[in-house]
């Protein structure tokens, strides 16, 4: 039926005006190059890692702070075991970290672990020593010039500055791949674009740099939906403050290799996103309207929870309560319509993120860590992983989703990556 296809091209419409901006970003990202920051006289920071149960990995990652090609008496490490069963605590003393252990099993998810934390440097009388603070997840490992990179950006008067998030595990299977090429994607071709037209970077998670000054004024870590880093994104942006992009400051996380894990990470972000558009939808929408690079920003963090996923599940029902309408009231089957229309979708769709995913692939080859022949199959998964999303954003309207830790066991030094390239 021909409501059908009208149904469809509306909803194509839609998708294009929201997102056209993208396209200007992958070609700011293809045909500009930032400007190199030059060196800045080393601060003093602390280092605050959040870890439940992390024993297989959290020294890699404290070992990697410690081997920074930055004066290593201007960083501390501070971590937080939350909740935890296992030796962390034990491992993390040995590795050289301050650790404070948490035992609360009402309060739980990584924001009220870090404003724990932040409420035993006030205590100590650690706080003012610092200029900033890291934030950076247990299974995380740095590029040697983390530290010095992000510095160099601080020192240019950014207060939050974000890095380059790369993956340690990118060649284990379909879905490690899947999170891996579209966390590289958000780098180099969101917030890498977003630093050189002078907006708001997105902070994905781990692996960033929050001063002092803004942890004071929000009167320590106040973010505790099941998405803390985008609530503290937005917060940020509405306040006034801009979130920095430091490319040349790399990060590498592990990803996860279970569907399971994954569903019920990713039903966790979508439920998030649900809360954070709640909270604060209202106010981006007249952010919007103020103008300028303000207003531009809160256009474009609006669309970052607000994800293509939604006109995608738009389109699914619509579709699908179309072809019911036209069968039960009409007495006109339109399954071979409602059929062909879907496939035109999620075949664009496919095209689509295959395009991204090959841009990004290409661009960052030699940044990605493992064989050729898995970096080009996985390549191809890349667009079902991502749609995926479409039944894990569908049981985020009508499930709850709490925190729950992710586990961790990918023990990997910087060495073992580069041999494994």
């Amino acid at each position: 039926m021909a409501f059908l296809t009208r149904i469809n091209d509306v909803l194509s419409a839609l998708f294009c005006a929201f997102f056209a901006y993208q396209i200007v970003y992958l070609l700011i990202a293809l045909f500009r190059r930032g400007k190199p920051l030059p060196p800045a006289p080393p601060q003093r920071y602390a280092a605050l890692i959040c870890a439940r149960n992390e024993e297989a990995v959290i020294g890699n990652l404290i070992d990697s702070i410690r081997a920074q090609k930055y004066p290593a008496g201007l960083v501390d490490i501070y971590v937080c075991a939350d909740n935890c069963t296992d030796g962390t605590a034990k491992l993390a003393r040995a590795h050289g970290a301050v650790v404070f252990e948490r035992f609360d099993t009402l309060r739980i998810g990584k924001g009220y672990a870090l404003d724990f934390l932040f409420e035993r440097l006030r205590a100590s009388g650690a706080f003012p020593r610092y200029e900033g603070f890291f934030f950076f997840d247990a299974d995380n490992l740095l590029h040697e010039n983390f530290i010095a990179e992000m510095n160099k950006s601080f020192a240019a008067g950014n207060r939050i500055v974000t890095g380059y998030r790369n993956s340690k595990n990118f060649g284990d299977n379909w879905i490690s791949a899947g999170y891996s090429l579209w966390f590289l994607r958000d780098a180099q071709y969101m917030n890498n674009p977003r630093m050189q037209i002078g907006t708001s970077s997105v902070v994905s998670g781990t692996g960033f740099l929050v001063a002092r000054s803004v942890i004071e004024k929000n009167g320590g870590w106040p973010f505790h939906l099941l998405t803390e880093d985008t609530e503290f994104t937005i917060d940020s942006v509405l306040s006034g403050e801009f979130i920095a992009y430091c490319g040349g400051a790399i990060l590498y996380d592990e990803q996860p290799t279970s569907f399971r894990q994954s569903w019920h990470q990713r039903l966790r972000w979508s439920r998030g996103y649900l809360q954070v558009l709640r909270k604060y939808g209202l106010r981006l929408v007249g952010g919007m309207f103020r103008g300028g690079k303000r207003g531009y920003a809160c256009f474009d963090m609006l669309m970052a929870i607000l994800p293509a996923i939604v006109l995608t599940l738009a389109c699914t029902l619509l579709n699908v309560g179309g072809a019911l309408y036209s069968l039960i009231v009409l007495h006109e089957p339109v399954f071979g319509t409602l059929f062909a229309e879907l496939l035109r979708w999620f075949g664009g769709m496919y095209v689509t993120l295959l395009f991204t995913g090959s841009v990004t692939l290409v661009s960052e080859w030699r940044h990605i860590y493992c064989g050729s022949f898995r970096k080009v199959f996985f390549l191809f998964t890349f667009p079902l992983f991502m749609m995926t999303y479409l039944p894990v954003s569908v049981a985020a309207l009508f499930r709850k989703a709490e925190w729950k830790p992710i586990r961790h066991s990918v023990s990997k030094t910087l060495s073992d990556l580069r041999d494994a390239a």
